[in-house]
């Protein structure tokens, strides 16, 4: 989960391949397209290679947000959204690996991704869901050690106006909270390699791989199965505040709301956990932005 976040307790890092190093190269429109692929307006990759593969970029909210899960405050938290507007979606071949918890930039070598922005639904999906597939791109073959991706209210679409948008349940004792959080500060992301159970991002000619970006919502909700002072959970906000916004079971927020009506320390915990969602697998990011938006129209 989260190295200038928290690392989930449990979760055994299989491997981090080399992390990744930054991004100023510029990118020119993908000369290669076919039915399968993104358009050339909506993709780019720099290569000098004829031979290429398909890379799949995809999203991930992981069980947490599929099944449902319980927060450090004992709430049953299911959803029916979660939506996320994710922009330009970057992999990148570098050398050497970036570091995402150092000061240096990315440098890429080659550098394949979308030139837009999609709006996923994480929730979609059972607990044996691929991660939601958010584009295709023909690339140069490699291994595609880094990843990076914006944050912004989307323009369009079931979430318009909201970076994020959070819509379920929440139960607790006999007491029901429909809630719909509409979040949208904007976040720019950029990160090392892949960690998790399986390699990926290595992509063969004529192949296809993929590369993922994975949000960890138990960082904002902390986890119920885990020991109350684990970092996952001393760091999270919980659901609890939030309950006690709502008035008859429903909660419908914005930022702006939110900062008027939680205490400074519950507003400041939830800006720093939700900046903190993106990684890759298990693999830190480093994330900027503007966190301070009150609402989709400041």
């Amino acid at each position: 989960m989260k190295r200038q976040f928290f690392a989930r307790t449990g979760i055994a890092l299989v491997m981090a391949a080399g992390l990744v190093q930054a991004c100023t190269a510029s990118t020119t429109p993908q000369a290669d397209s076919s039915a399968e692929t993104e358009s050339t307006e909506n993709t780019t990759a720099s290569t000098d290679s004829t031979e290429t593969g398909n890379l799949e970029i995809r999203a991930n909210g992981e069980d947490f947000v599929r099944q449902g899960f319980v927060s450090k405050d004992g709430w049953e938290i299911s959803f029916e959204h979660l939506y996320v507007n994710v922009v330009e979606p970057t992999a990148y071949q570098t050398d050497p690996p970036f570091d995402p918890d150092a000061e240096g930039e990315l440098q890429a070598q080659t550098e394949a991704g979308l030139d837009k922005a999609v709006t996923v639904d994480l929730a979609e999906g059972d607990e044996s869901a691929e991660p939601i597939l958010i584009g295709e791109v023909s690339a140069p073959p490699g291994q595609y050690n880094a990843l990076s991706w914006k944050m912004q209210p989307a323009s369009e679409g079931p979430a318009a106006g909201s970076t994020l948008m959070l819509v379920g349940t929440a139960q607790k004792d006999g007491e029901m909270v429909n809630f719909n959080l509409m979040l949208d500060p904007e976040y720019s992301y950029t990160c090392g390699d892949f960690v998790g159970e399986a390699r990926k991002g290595i992509l063969e000619a004529g192949e296809t791989a993929e590369v993922e970006a994975t949000f960890h919502f138990d960082h904002i909700f902390g986890d119920g199965e885990a020991p109350s002072d684990d970092p996952i959970n001393t760091g999270a906000l919980g659901f609890e505040p939030l309950a006690a916004l709502a008035e008859s079971g429903q909660l419908e927020a914005d930022m702006a709301m939110l900062k008027e009506q939680l205490s400074p320390e519950e507003y400041s915990t939830l800006e720093e956990t939700v900046a903190g969602l993106g990684h890759v697998g298990e693999g830190h990011c480093a994330e900027s932005g503007d966190h301070s938006h009150g609402s989709a129209e400041e």
